[in-house]
């Protein structure tokens, strides 16, 4: 039997966080191994807890959400953040995406899409509900003018290797998909990153949404 998916819940109002605690638990293949309240919390229960799934709030008194996802998308560890917040798309989609977020969720659907935005958030993939997909495609297609670089400029194995990451594959999961190895992986996803002019994993994940890559949730 697979390892139940280990969350860490963070939104500064007890009783919502009691509420989702209660709906996780109910599926039994969930373990919420702690709470917090605010941003500076939720960092530190990363670092100490190391959960695979971090839902997270935005608006919390001192450190928000958003810095918080930041900041723990830059610790580099096995852990993924999914918002779930009661601002619509429209406000903070890009920032949260931009930020590290691997999947973004309004409370209004928290009931009927939390466990399976946990699902595969947890598997490393991202979850986009398509009304946030299309918002992103939008705007990328109205600055599409600045992207000197397209699809047409990768090559086969290079787009493979760059729609497997942005589904947030490891190197070695890619090698075994694509039965090459895991440094070739690395070489390729270097050479794409230098070719489309990207710094992080949140770029590639917002380009190959653009250029339809990414499956939609």
């Amino acid at each position: 039997m697979a390892k139940p998916i280990s969350v860490l819940l963070v939104d500064d109002h007890a009783m919502f966080r009691a509420g989702i605690r209660a709906l996780l638990e109910a599926e039994g293949h969930v373990n919420v191994v702690g709470e917090g309240s605010s941003g500076d919390e939720a960092v530190d229960l990363v670092r100490e807890l190391k959960p695979n799934v971090v839902v997270m709030d935005l608006s919390m008194p001192g450190s928000n959400g958003l810095e918080a996802t930041r900041r723990i998308a830059a610790l580099e560890l096995q852990t993924n953040v999914l918002v779930l917040t009661v601002h619509a798309e429209e406000e903070y989609l890009v920032p949260v995406v931009e930020a590290g977020a691997s999947g973004y969720l309004t409370k209004t659907s928290a009931d009927t899409d939390l466990l399976e935005a946990i699902r595969i958030v947890a598997r490393g993939q991202v979850y986009l509900p398509p009304k946030a997909t299309t918002l992103l495609l939008k705007q990328y297609k109205a600055n599409e003018a600045d992207e000197g670089v397209g699809l047409n400029d990768l090559s086969t194995r290079e787009q493979e290797v760059l729609a497997l990451t942005a589904e947030g594959f490891s190197s070695r999961e890619i090698g075994k998909k694509l039965f090459i190895s895991p440094k070739t992986v690395d070489t390729y996803r270097s050479r794409i990153m230098d070719k489309l002019g990207l710094n992080h994993r949140s770029e590639l994940v917002r380009f190959a949404l653009k250029v339809g890559l990414l499956k939609q949730v």
